[in-house]
């Protein structure tokens, strides 16, 4: 085809729009000059989108994850073209004002994707994360542009020397502030606790994610429980290319995929392995990218029916790669379908339903510890708790496991951002009985919505985490544990309640009525209204303005692209 014409292949449909003719020698000569041949000008094009990065070790070995993606995609017949996306570290930033860019990263991973892809005229995708924002970011990219694509996960890190990882580090440091650790055994889990390259070792946000895309349908069966650096992870990854040949021949779409029974199953994974609070802020940002009705009440609806069987880091104690161990989340979820807490008649991008998915998945060895049977559940109900009241009555969300309690009444120590909670943490301000309050750190005040890992793991470290709860408009890494309450909404920035506490007041938390209240009366509560001023925006230009200025409620997912 010297004209360079489209062959009629029907998988080529965005490729041929950009290669084909004699309008588009142009485009064909700059495609020349990175590699292409005659030959992969008919092909139909797979985007393979790194999350690659010297950032952190969670991303540090996906460049060659991304080489083994595109060579799959070549192999199956296609023509793969990598390009990178960011990522950022929660772990590193923790406890800064550089974490305020957390959450907006997703959003950013989201934009670049569409960005590219939709540019270049890919006609299917690949996307490869391994840090907490990369996952959903990715979805909400994949899912904007609707073409057959594929999530691979970049694995889970291995432990470092004593069964340690970041928490571990995280809670010396309260340890250390409370006296029982020297600077030198602080010093020592530092430098050992991150062996290598792959995401945090828990059932942190991480792995949560990656189990809940996969259950969700857009993993190949696998892909959220393998080690990062694992022959395992590397076929999964060439599989991964190979796979969205086939989705493109069937012209399976992520729409086909991300339907509302498969964000039901998505949830469903995530609280039988005890997952992260942050699970329900990302979950309803990609159903409404995808055009899904989901809401908190869907968690409420869901936990009741669904036990968490899970004994993971961090309330439990084993690491994900002991889980992948003992055969990752497959025969848990077969446990699930069998029981009939799943959709198994949901798509996946195998080409085939969950449940065709599930068929020959054998059950765990009999000597595992780490799940337990639904007979016996750690939690009858979800750990992941929706709470209302006076203090947000638009929806908070807890992560009770039932180890620190089901109800707690303190006294309100408000502060007006992490750092001053952390140092009054440290300083020994905060005492066993306090709630601590942490405002204007939501979607909008903060902005970004910045997780509290750092002072969550100094009230563990100081040993007060069954004597001290902690309530926020921002949110919580899935690290964190103890009495903990984020997501308040609407946001104190906003005028919500959590802006009118005051030192003193009396807050009560019960997670078995899922309520969360401050004991002031509506008359009260009026009074300090009329008194209260929305404080000035904290940034006016730059990429966190713009945020805050776009940003929907913790409620709605947090989302920058709520349609007109």
């Amino acid at each position: 085809m010297t004209d360079h014409e489209s062959n009629g292949d029907p998988r080529r449909r965005y490729s041929s729009a950009v290669v084909d003719g004699i309008g588009k020698s142009a485009s064909r000569a700059m495609l020349r000059a990175v590699g292409f041949s005659d030959e992969d000008f008919a092909k139909p094009q797979v985007g393979i989108a790194s999350t690659w990065s010297n950032v952190t070790p969670c991303n540090s070995h996906i460049d060659e994850l991304a080489l083994c993606a595109s060579r799959g995609a070549d192999a199956a017949g296609g023509k793969a073209v990598i390009f990178n996306t960011i990522t950022i570290s929660d772990g590193i930033a923790n406890g800064t004002q550089g974490m305020k860019y957390s959450l907006v990263s997703r959003e950013v991973i989201a934009d670049s994707i569409e960005t590219v892809a939709g540019c270049e005229g890919f006609d299917g995708l690949v996307a490869i994360g391994g840090c907490d924002k990369n996952m959903p970011g990715c979805l909400m990219g994949l899912a904007r542009l609707n073409r057959p694509s594929v999530f691979v996960y970049g694995g889970t890190i291995l432990p470092g020397e004593g069964r340690t990882d970041i928490i571990s580090v995280f809670e010396a440091v309260g340890a250390h502030s409370r006296g029982d650790l020297d600077l030198l055994a602080v010093k020592q889990i530092e430098e050992t606790a991150i062996p290598g390259p792959g995401s945090c070792g828990g059932m942190y946000t991480a792995n949560t994610m990656a189990s809940a895309i996969e259950a969700l349908g857009m993993s190949l069966p696998g892909s959220s429980a393998q080690n990062a650096v694992s022959q395992a992870k590397r076929d999964d990854c060439e599989a991964a290319g190979a796979a969205v040949l086939q989705l493109l021949a069937q012209d399976i779409k992520p729409s086909d995929i991300m339907t509302r029974e498969a964000f039901e199953n998505a949830i469903t994974v995530v609280i039988a392995l005890g997952g992260s609070t942050n699970a329900v802020l990302h979950l309803i940002a990609m159903a409404s990218t995808v055009g899904v009705d989901l809401s908190l009440a869907d968690f409420t609806q869901i936990g009741r029916r669904v036990p968490v069987l899970a004994d993971l880091r961090p309330s439990g104690h084993y690491m994900m790669s002991e889980l992948v161990a003992n055969g990752g989340i497959q025969p848990l979820m077969k446990t699930l379908l069998d029981a009939g807490l799943l959709h198994g008649d949901c798509l996946t991008v195998t080409g085939r339903t969950l449940a065709e998915n599930l068929a020959s998945v054998a059950p765990y060895p009999q000597d595992q510890q780490i799940i337990a049977p639904l007979d016996r559940p750690l939690k009858p109900e979800s750990h992941l708790r929706i709470l209302y009241g006076n203090l947000a009555p638009e929806g908070a969300v807890a992560k009770i496991t039932g180890k620190e309690g089901t109800r707690f009444s303190g006294s309100a120590r408000v502060f007006a951002s992490e750092e001053e909670a952390q140092q009054r943490i440290n300083d020994g301000t905060v005492v066993a009985g306090d709630v601590v309050v942490i405002r204007y750190e939501g979607p909008r005040g903060g902005p970004g919505m910045r997780e509290m890992l750092t002072p969550t793991s100094a009230i563990m470290g100081r040993g007060l985490g069954s004597e001290v709860a902690l309530i926020t408009d921002g949110r919580f890494s899935g690290g964190s544990h103890g009495f903990v309450v984020g997501h308040v909404t609407p946001e104190a920035f906003d005028g919500g309640p959590l802006a009118l506490v005051e030192d003193g007041d009396r807050i009560t938390i019960d997670a078995e009525a899922d309520t969360i209240d401050v004991d002031l009366s509506d008359v009260e509560l009026a009074r300090r209204r009329q008194a209260w001023r929305q404080p000035e925006p904290r940034f006016a230009r730059g990429v966190l303005a713009k945020y805050a200025r776009t940003v929907s409620s913790a409620s709605t997912g947090a989302v920058t692209d709520l349609p007109f």
